[in-house]
């Protein structure tokens, strides 16, 4: 997966780096940062984040992603330029050690036995598996890694909305009737279909999280009156940086959501922003 690279230099000689998956091509989304969100950077001071991030605003138009990644270069320089890390100026940490999950892709069920149990020797307790070709696929292999570690790792399951809903029902009932229960399904189901993922939550005794409906502002307010989801699966560079992604925790703390870091085999840049956001966000429960 391509990335693309932020570099925000001051005045004072201290560099800050900022990290983003881009949505778009990296020549199109390099264009929108240099000609659209560098004008707006150069000149200002790197602590004027706030301000900088609500001043954005384009009709038909969501920036959040490209706002995130040059938020995150800001945060470091301002970091930098105080001396302090960046976790005691969004709040201070909470936690000394954050645990992570490993994330696994689509292989056969022989090939995710054996990842299954590597997670578990490397000290893992959760482990997130891809999915979403063939749902019965997704059981065999979901069956057979639970198998493999007799149930000692908690499985996620993220199909990346590739699910229909009744192929979503039929997924939990059968990890259910073979007595796997998941921390939760990610995104099972197509964004915008709250009311199809209260029905799913209702008819299934699996956790529902939301991933890629979190990254559209209101989404997340909405779902959680609507009791349509228990989890929400965040990530601070499409919630527009580290102040929008501070804005949802406080959401799914409020309104009793569980919440986790998303993590897409990010470089070393977004993964130590990430780190500094949830040692310093309680209401991140869930790990990373």
């Amino acid at each position: 997966v391509e990335r693309v690279l932020v570099r925000l230099d001051t005045e004072g000689g201290v560099t800050g780096w900022g990290e983003f998956r881009p949505t778009l091509s990296p020549e199109s989304t390099t264009t929108i940062v240099e000609r659209d969100l560098a004008p707006a950077v150069v000149g200002r001071p790197v602590w004027e984040i706030e301000s900088f991030v609500d001043d954005f605003f384009f009709e038909y138009l969501h920036v959040q992603s490209f706002l995130g990644g040059v938020e995150m270069a800001m945060w470091d320089a301002f970091g930098k330029h105080t001396g302090q890390p960046v976790h005691r100026l969004i709040g201070g940490k909470c936690a000394d050690r954050v645990d992570l999950a490993r994330c696994l892709g689509i292989l056969p069920p022989d090939e995710s036995r054996d990842h299954a149990r590597r997670a578990l020797e490397l000290g893992y307790d959760v482990l997130k598996v891809k999915a979403g070709r063939d749902w019965r696929e997704d059981v065999e292999r979901l069956i057979a890694m639970h198998e493999a570690v007799d149930g000692e790792l908690e499985l996620r399951i993220d199909p990346n909305q590739n699910w229909s809903f009744p192929d979503a029902v039929r997924v939990g009932a059968r990890l259910e009737d073979a007595g796997v229960y998941p921390q939760y399904l990610e995104q099972p189901i197509r964004i915008d279909s709250f009311g199809t993922l209260d029905k799913l939550r209702n008819r299934l005794r699996t956790p529902i999280a939301a991933n890629e409906d979190t990254y559209f502002p209101h989404n997340l307010v909405n779902m959680a009156r609507e009791a349509a989801i228990d989890v929400a699966v965040v990530d601070h560079v499409p919630a527009g940086g580290i102040l929008g992604l501070k804005r949802l925790a406080a959401v799914g703390g409020d309104l009793g959501v569980s919440m986790a870091h998303h993590n897409a085999w990010d470089l070393g840049v977004k993964t130590a922003a990430m780190l500094h956001v949830v040692s310093s966000t309680p209401a991140l429960d869930l790990a990373p």
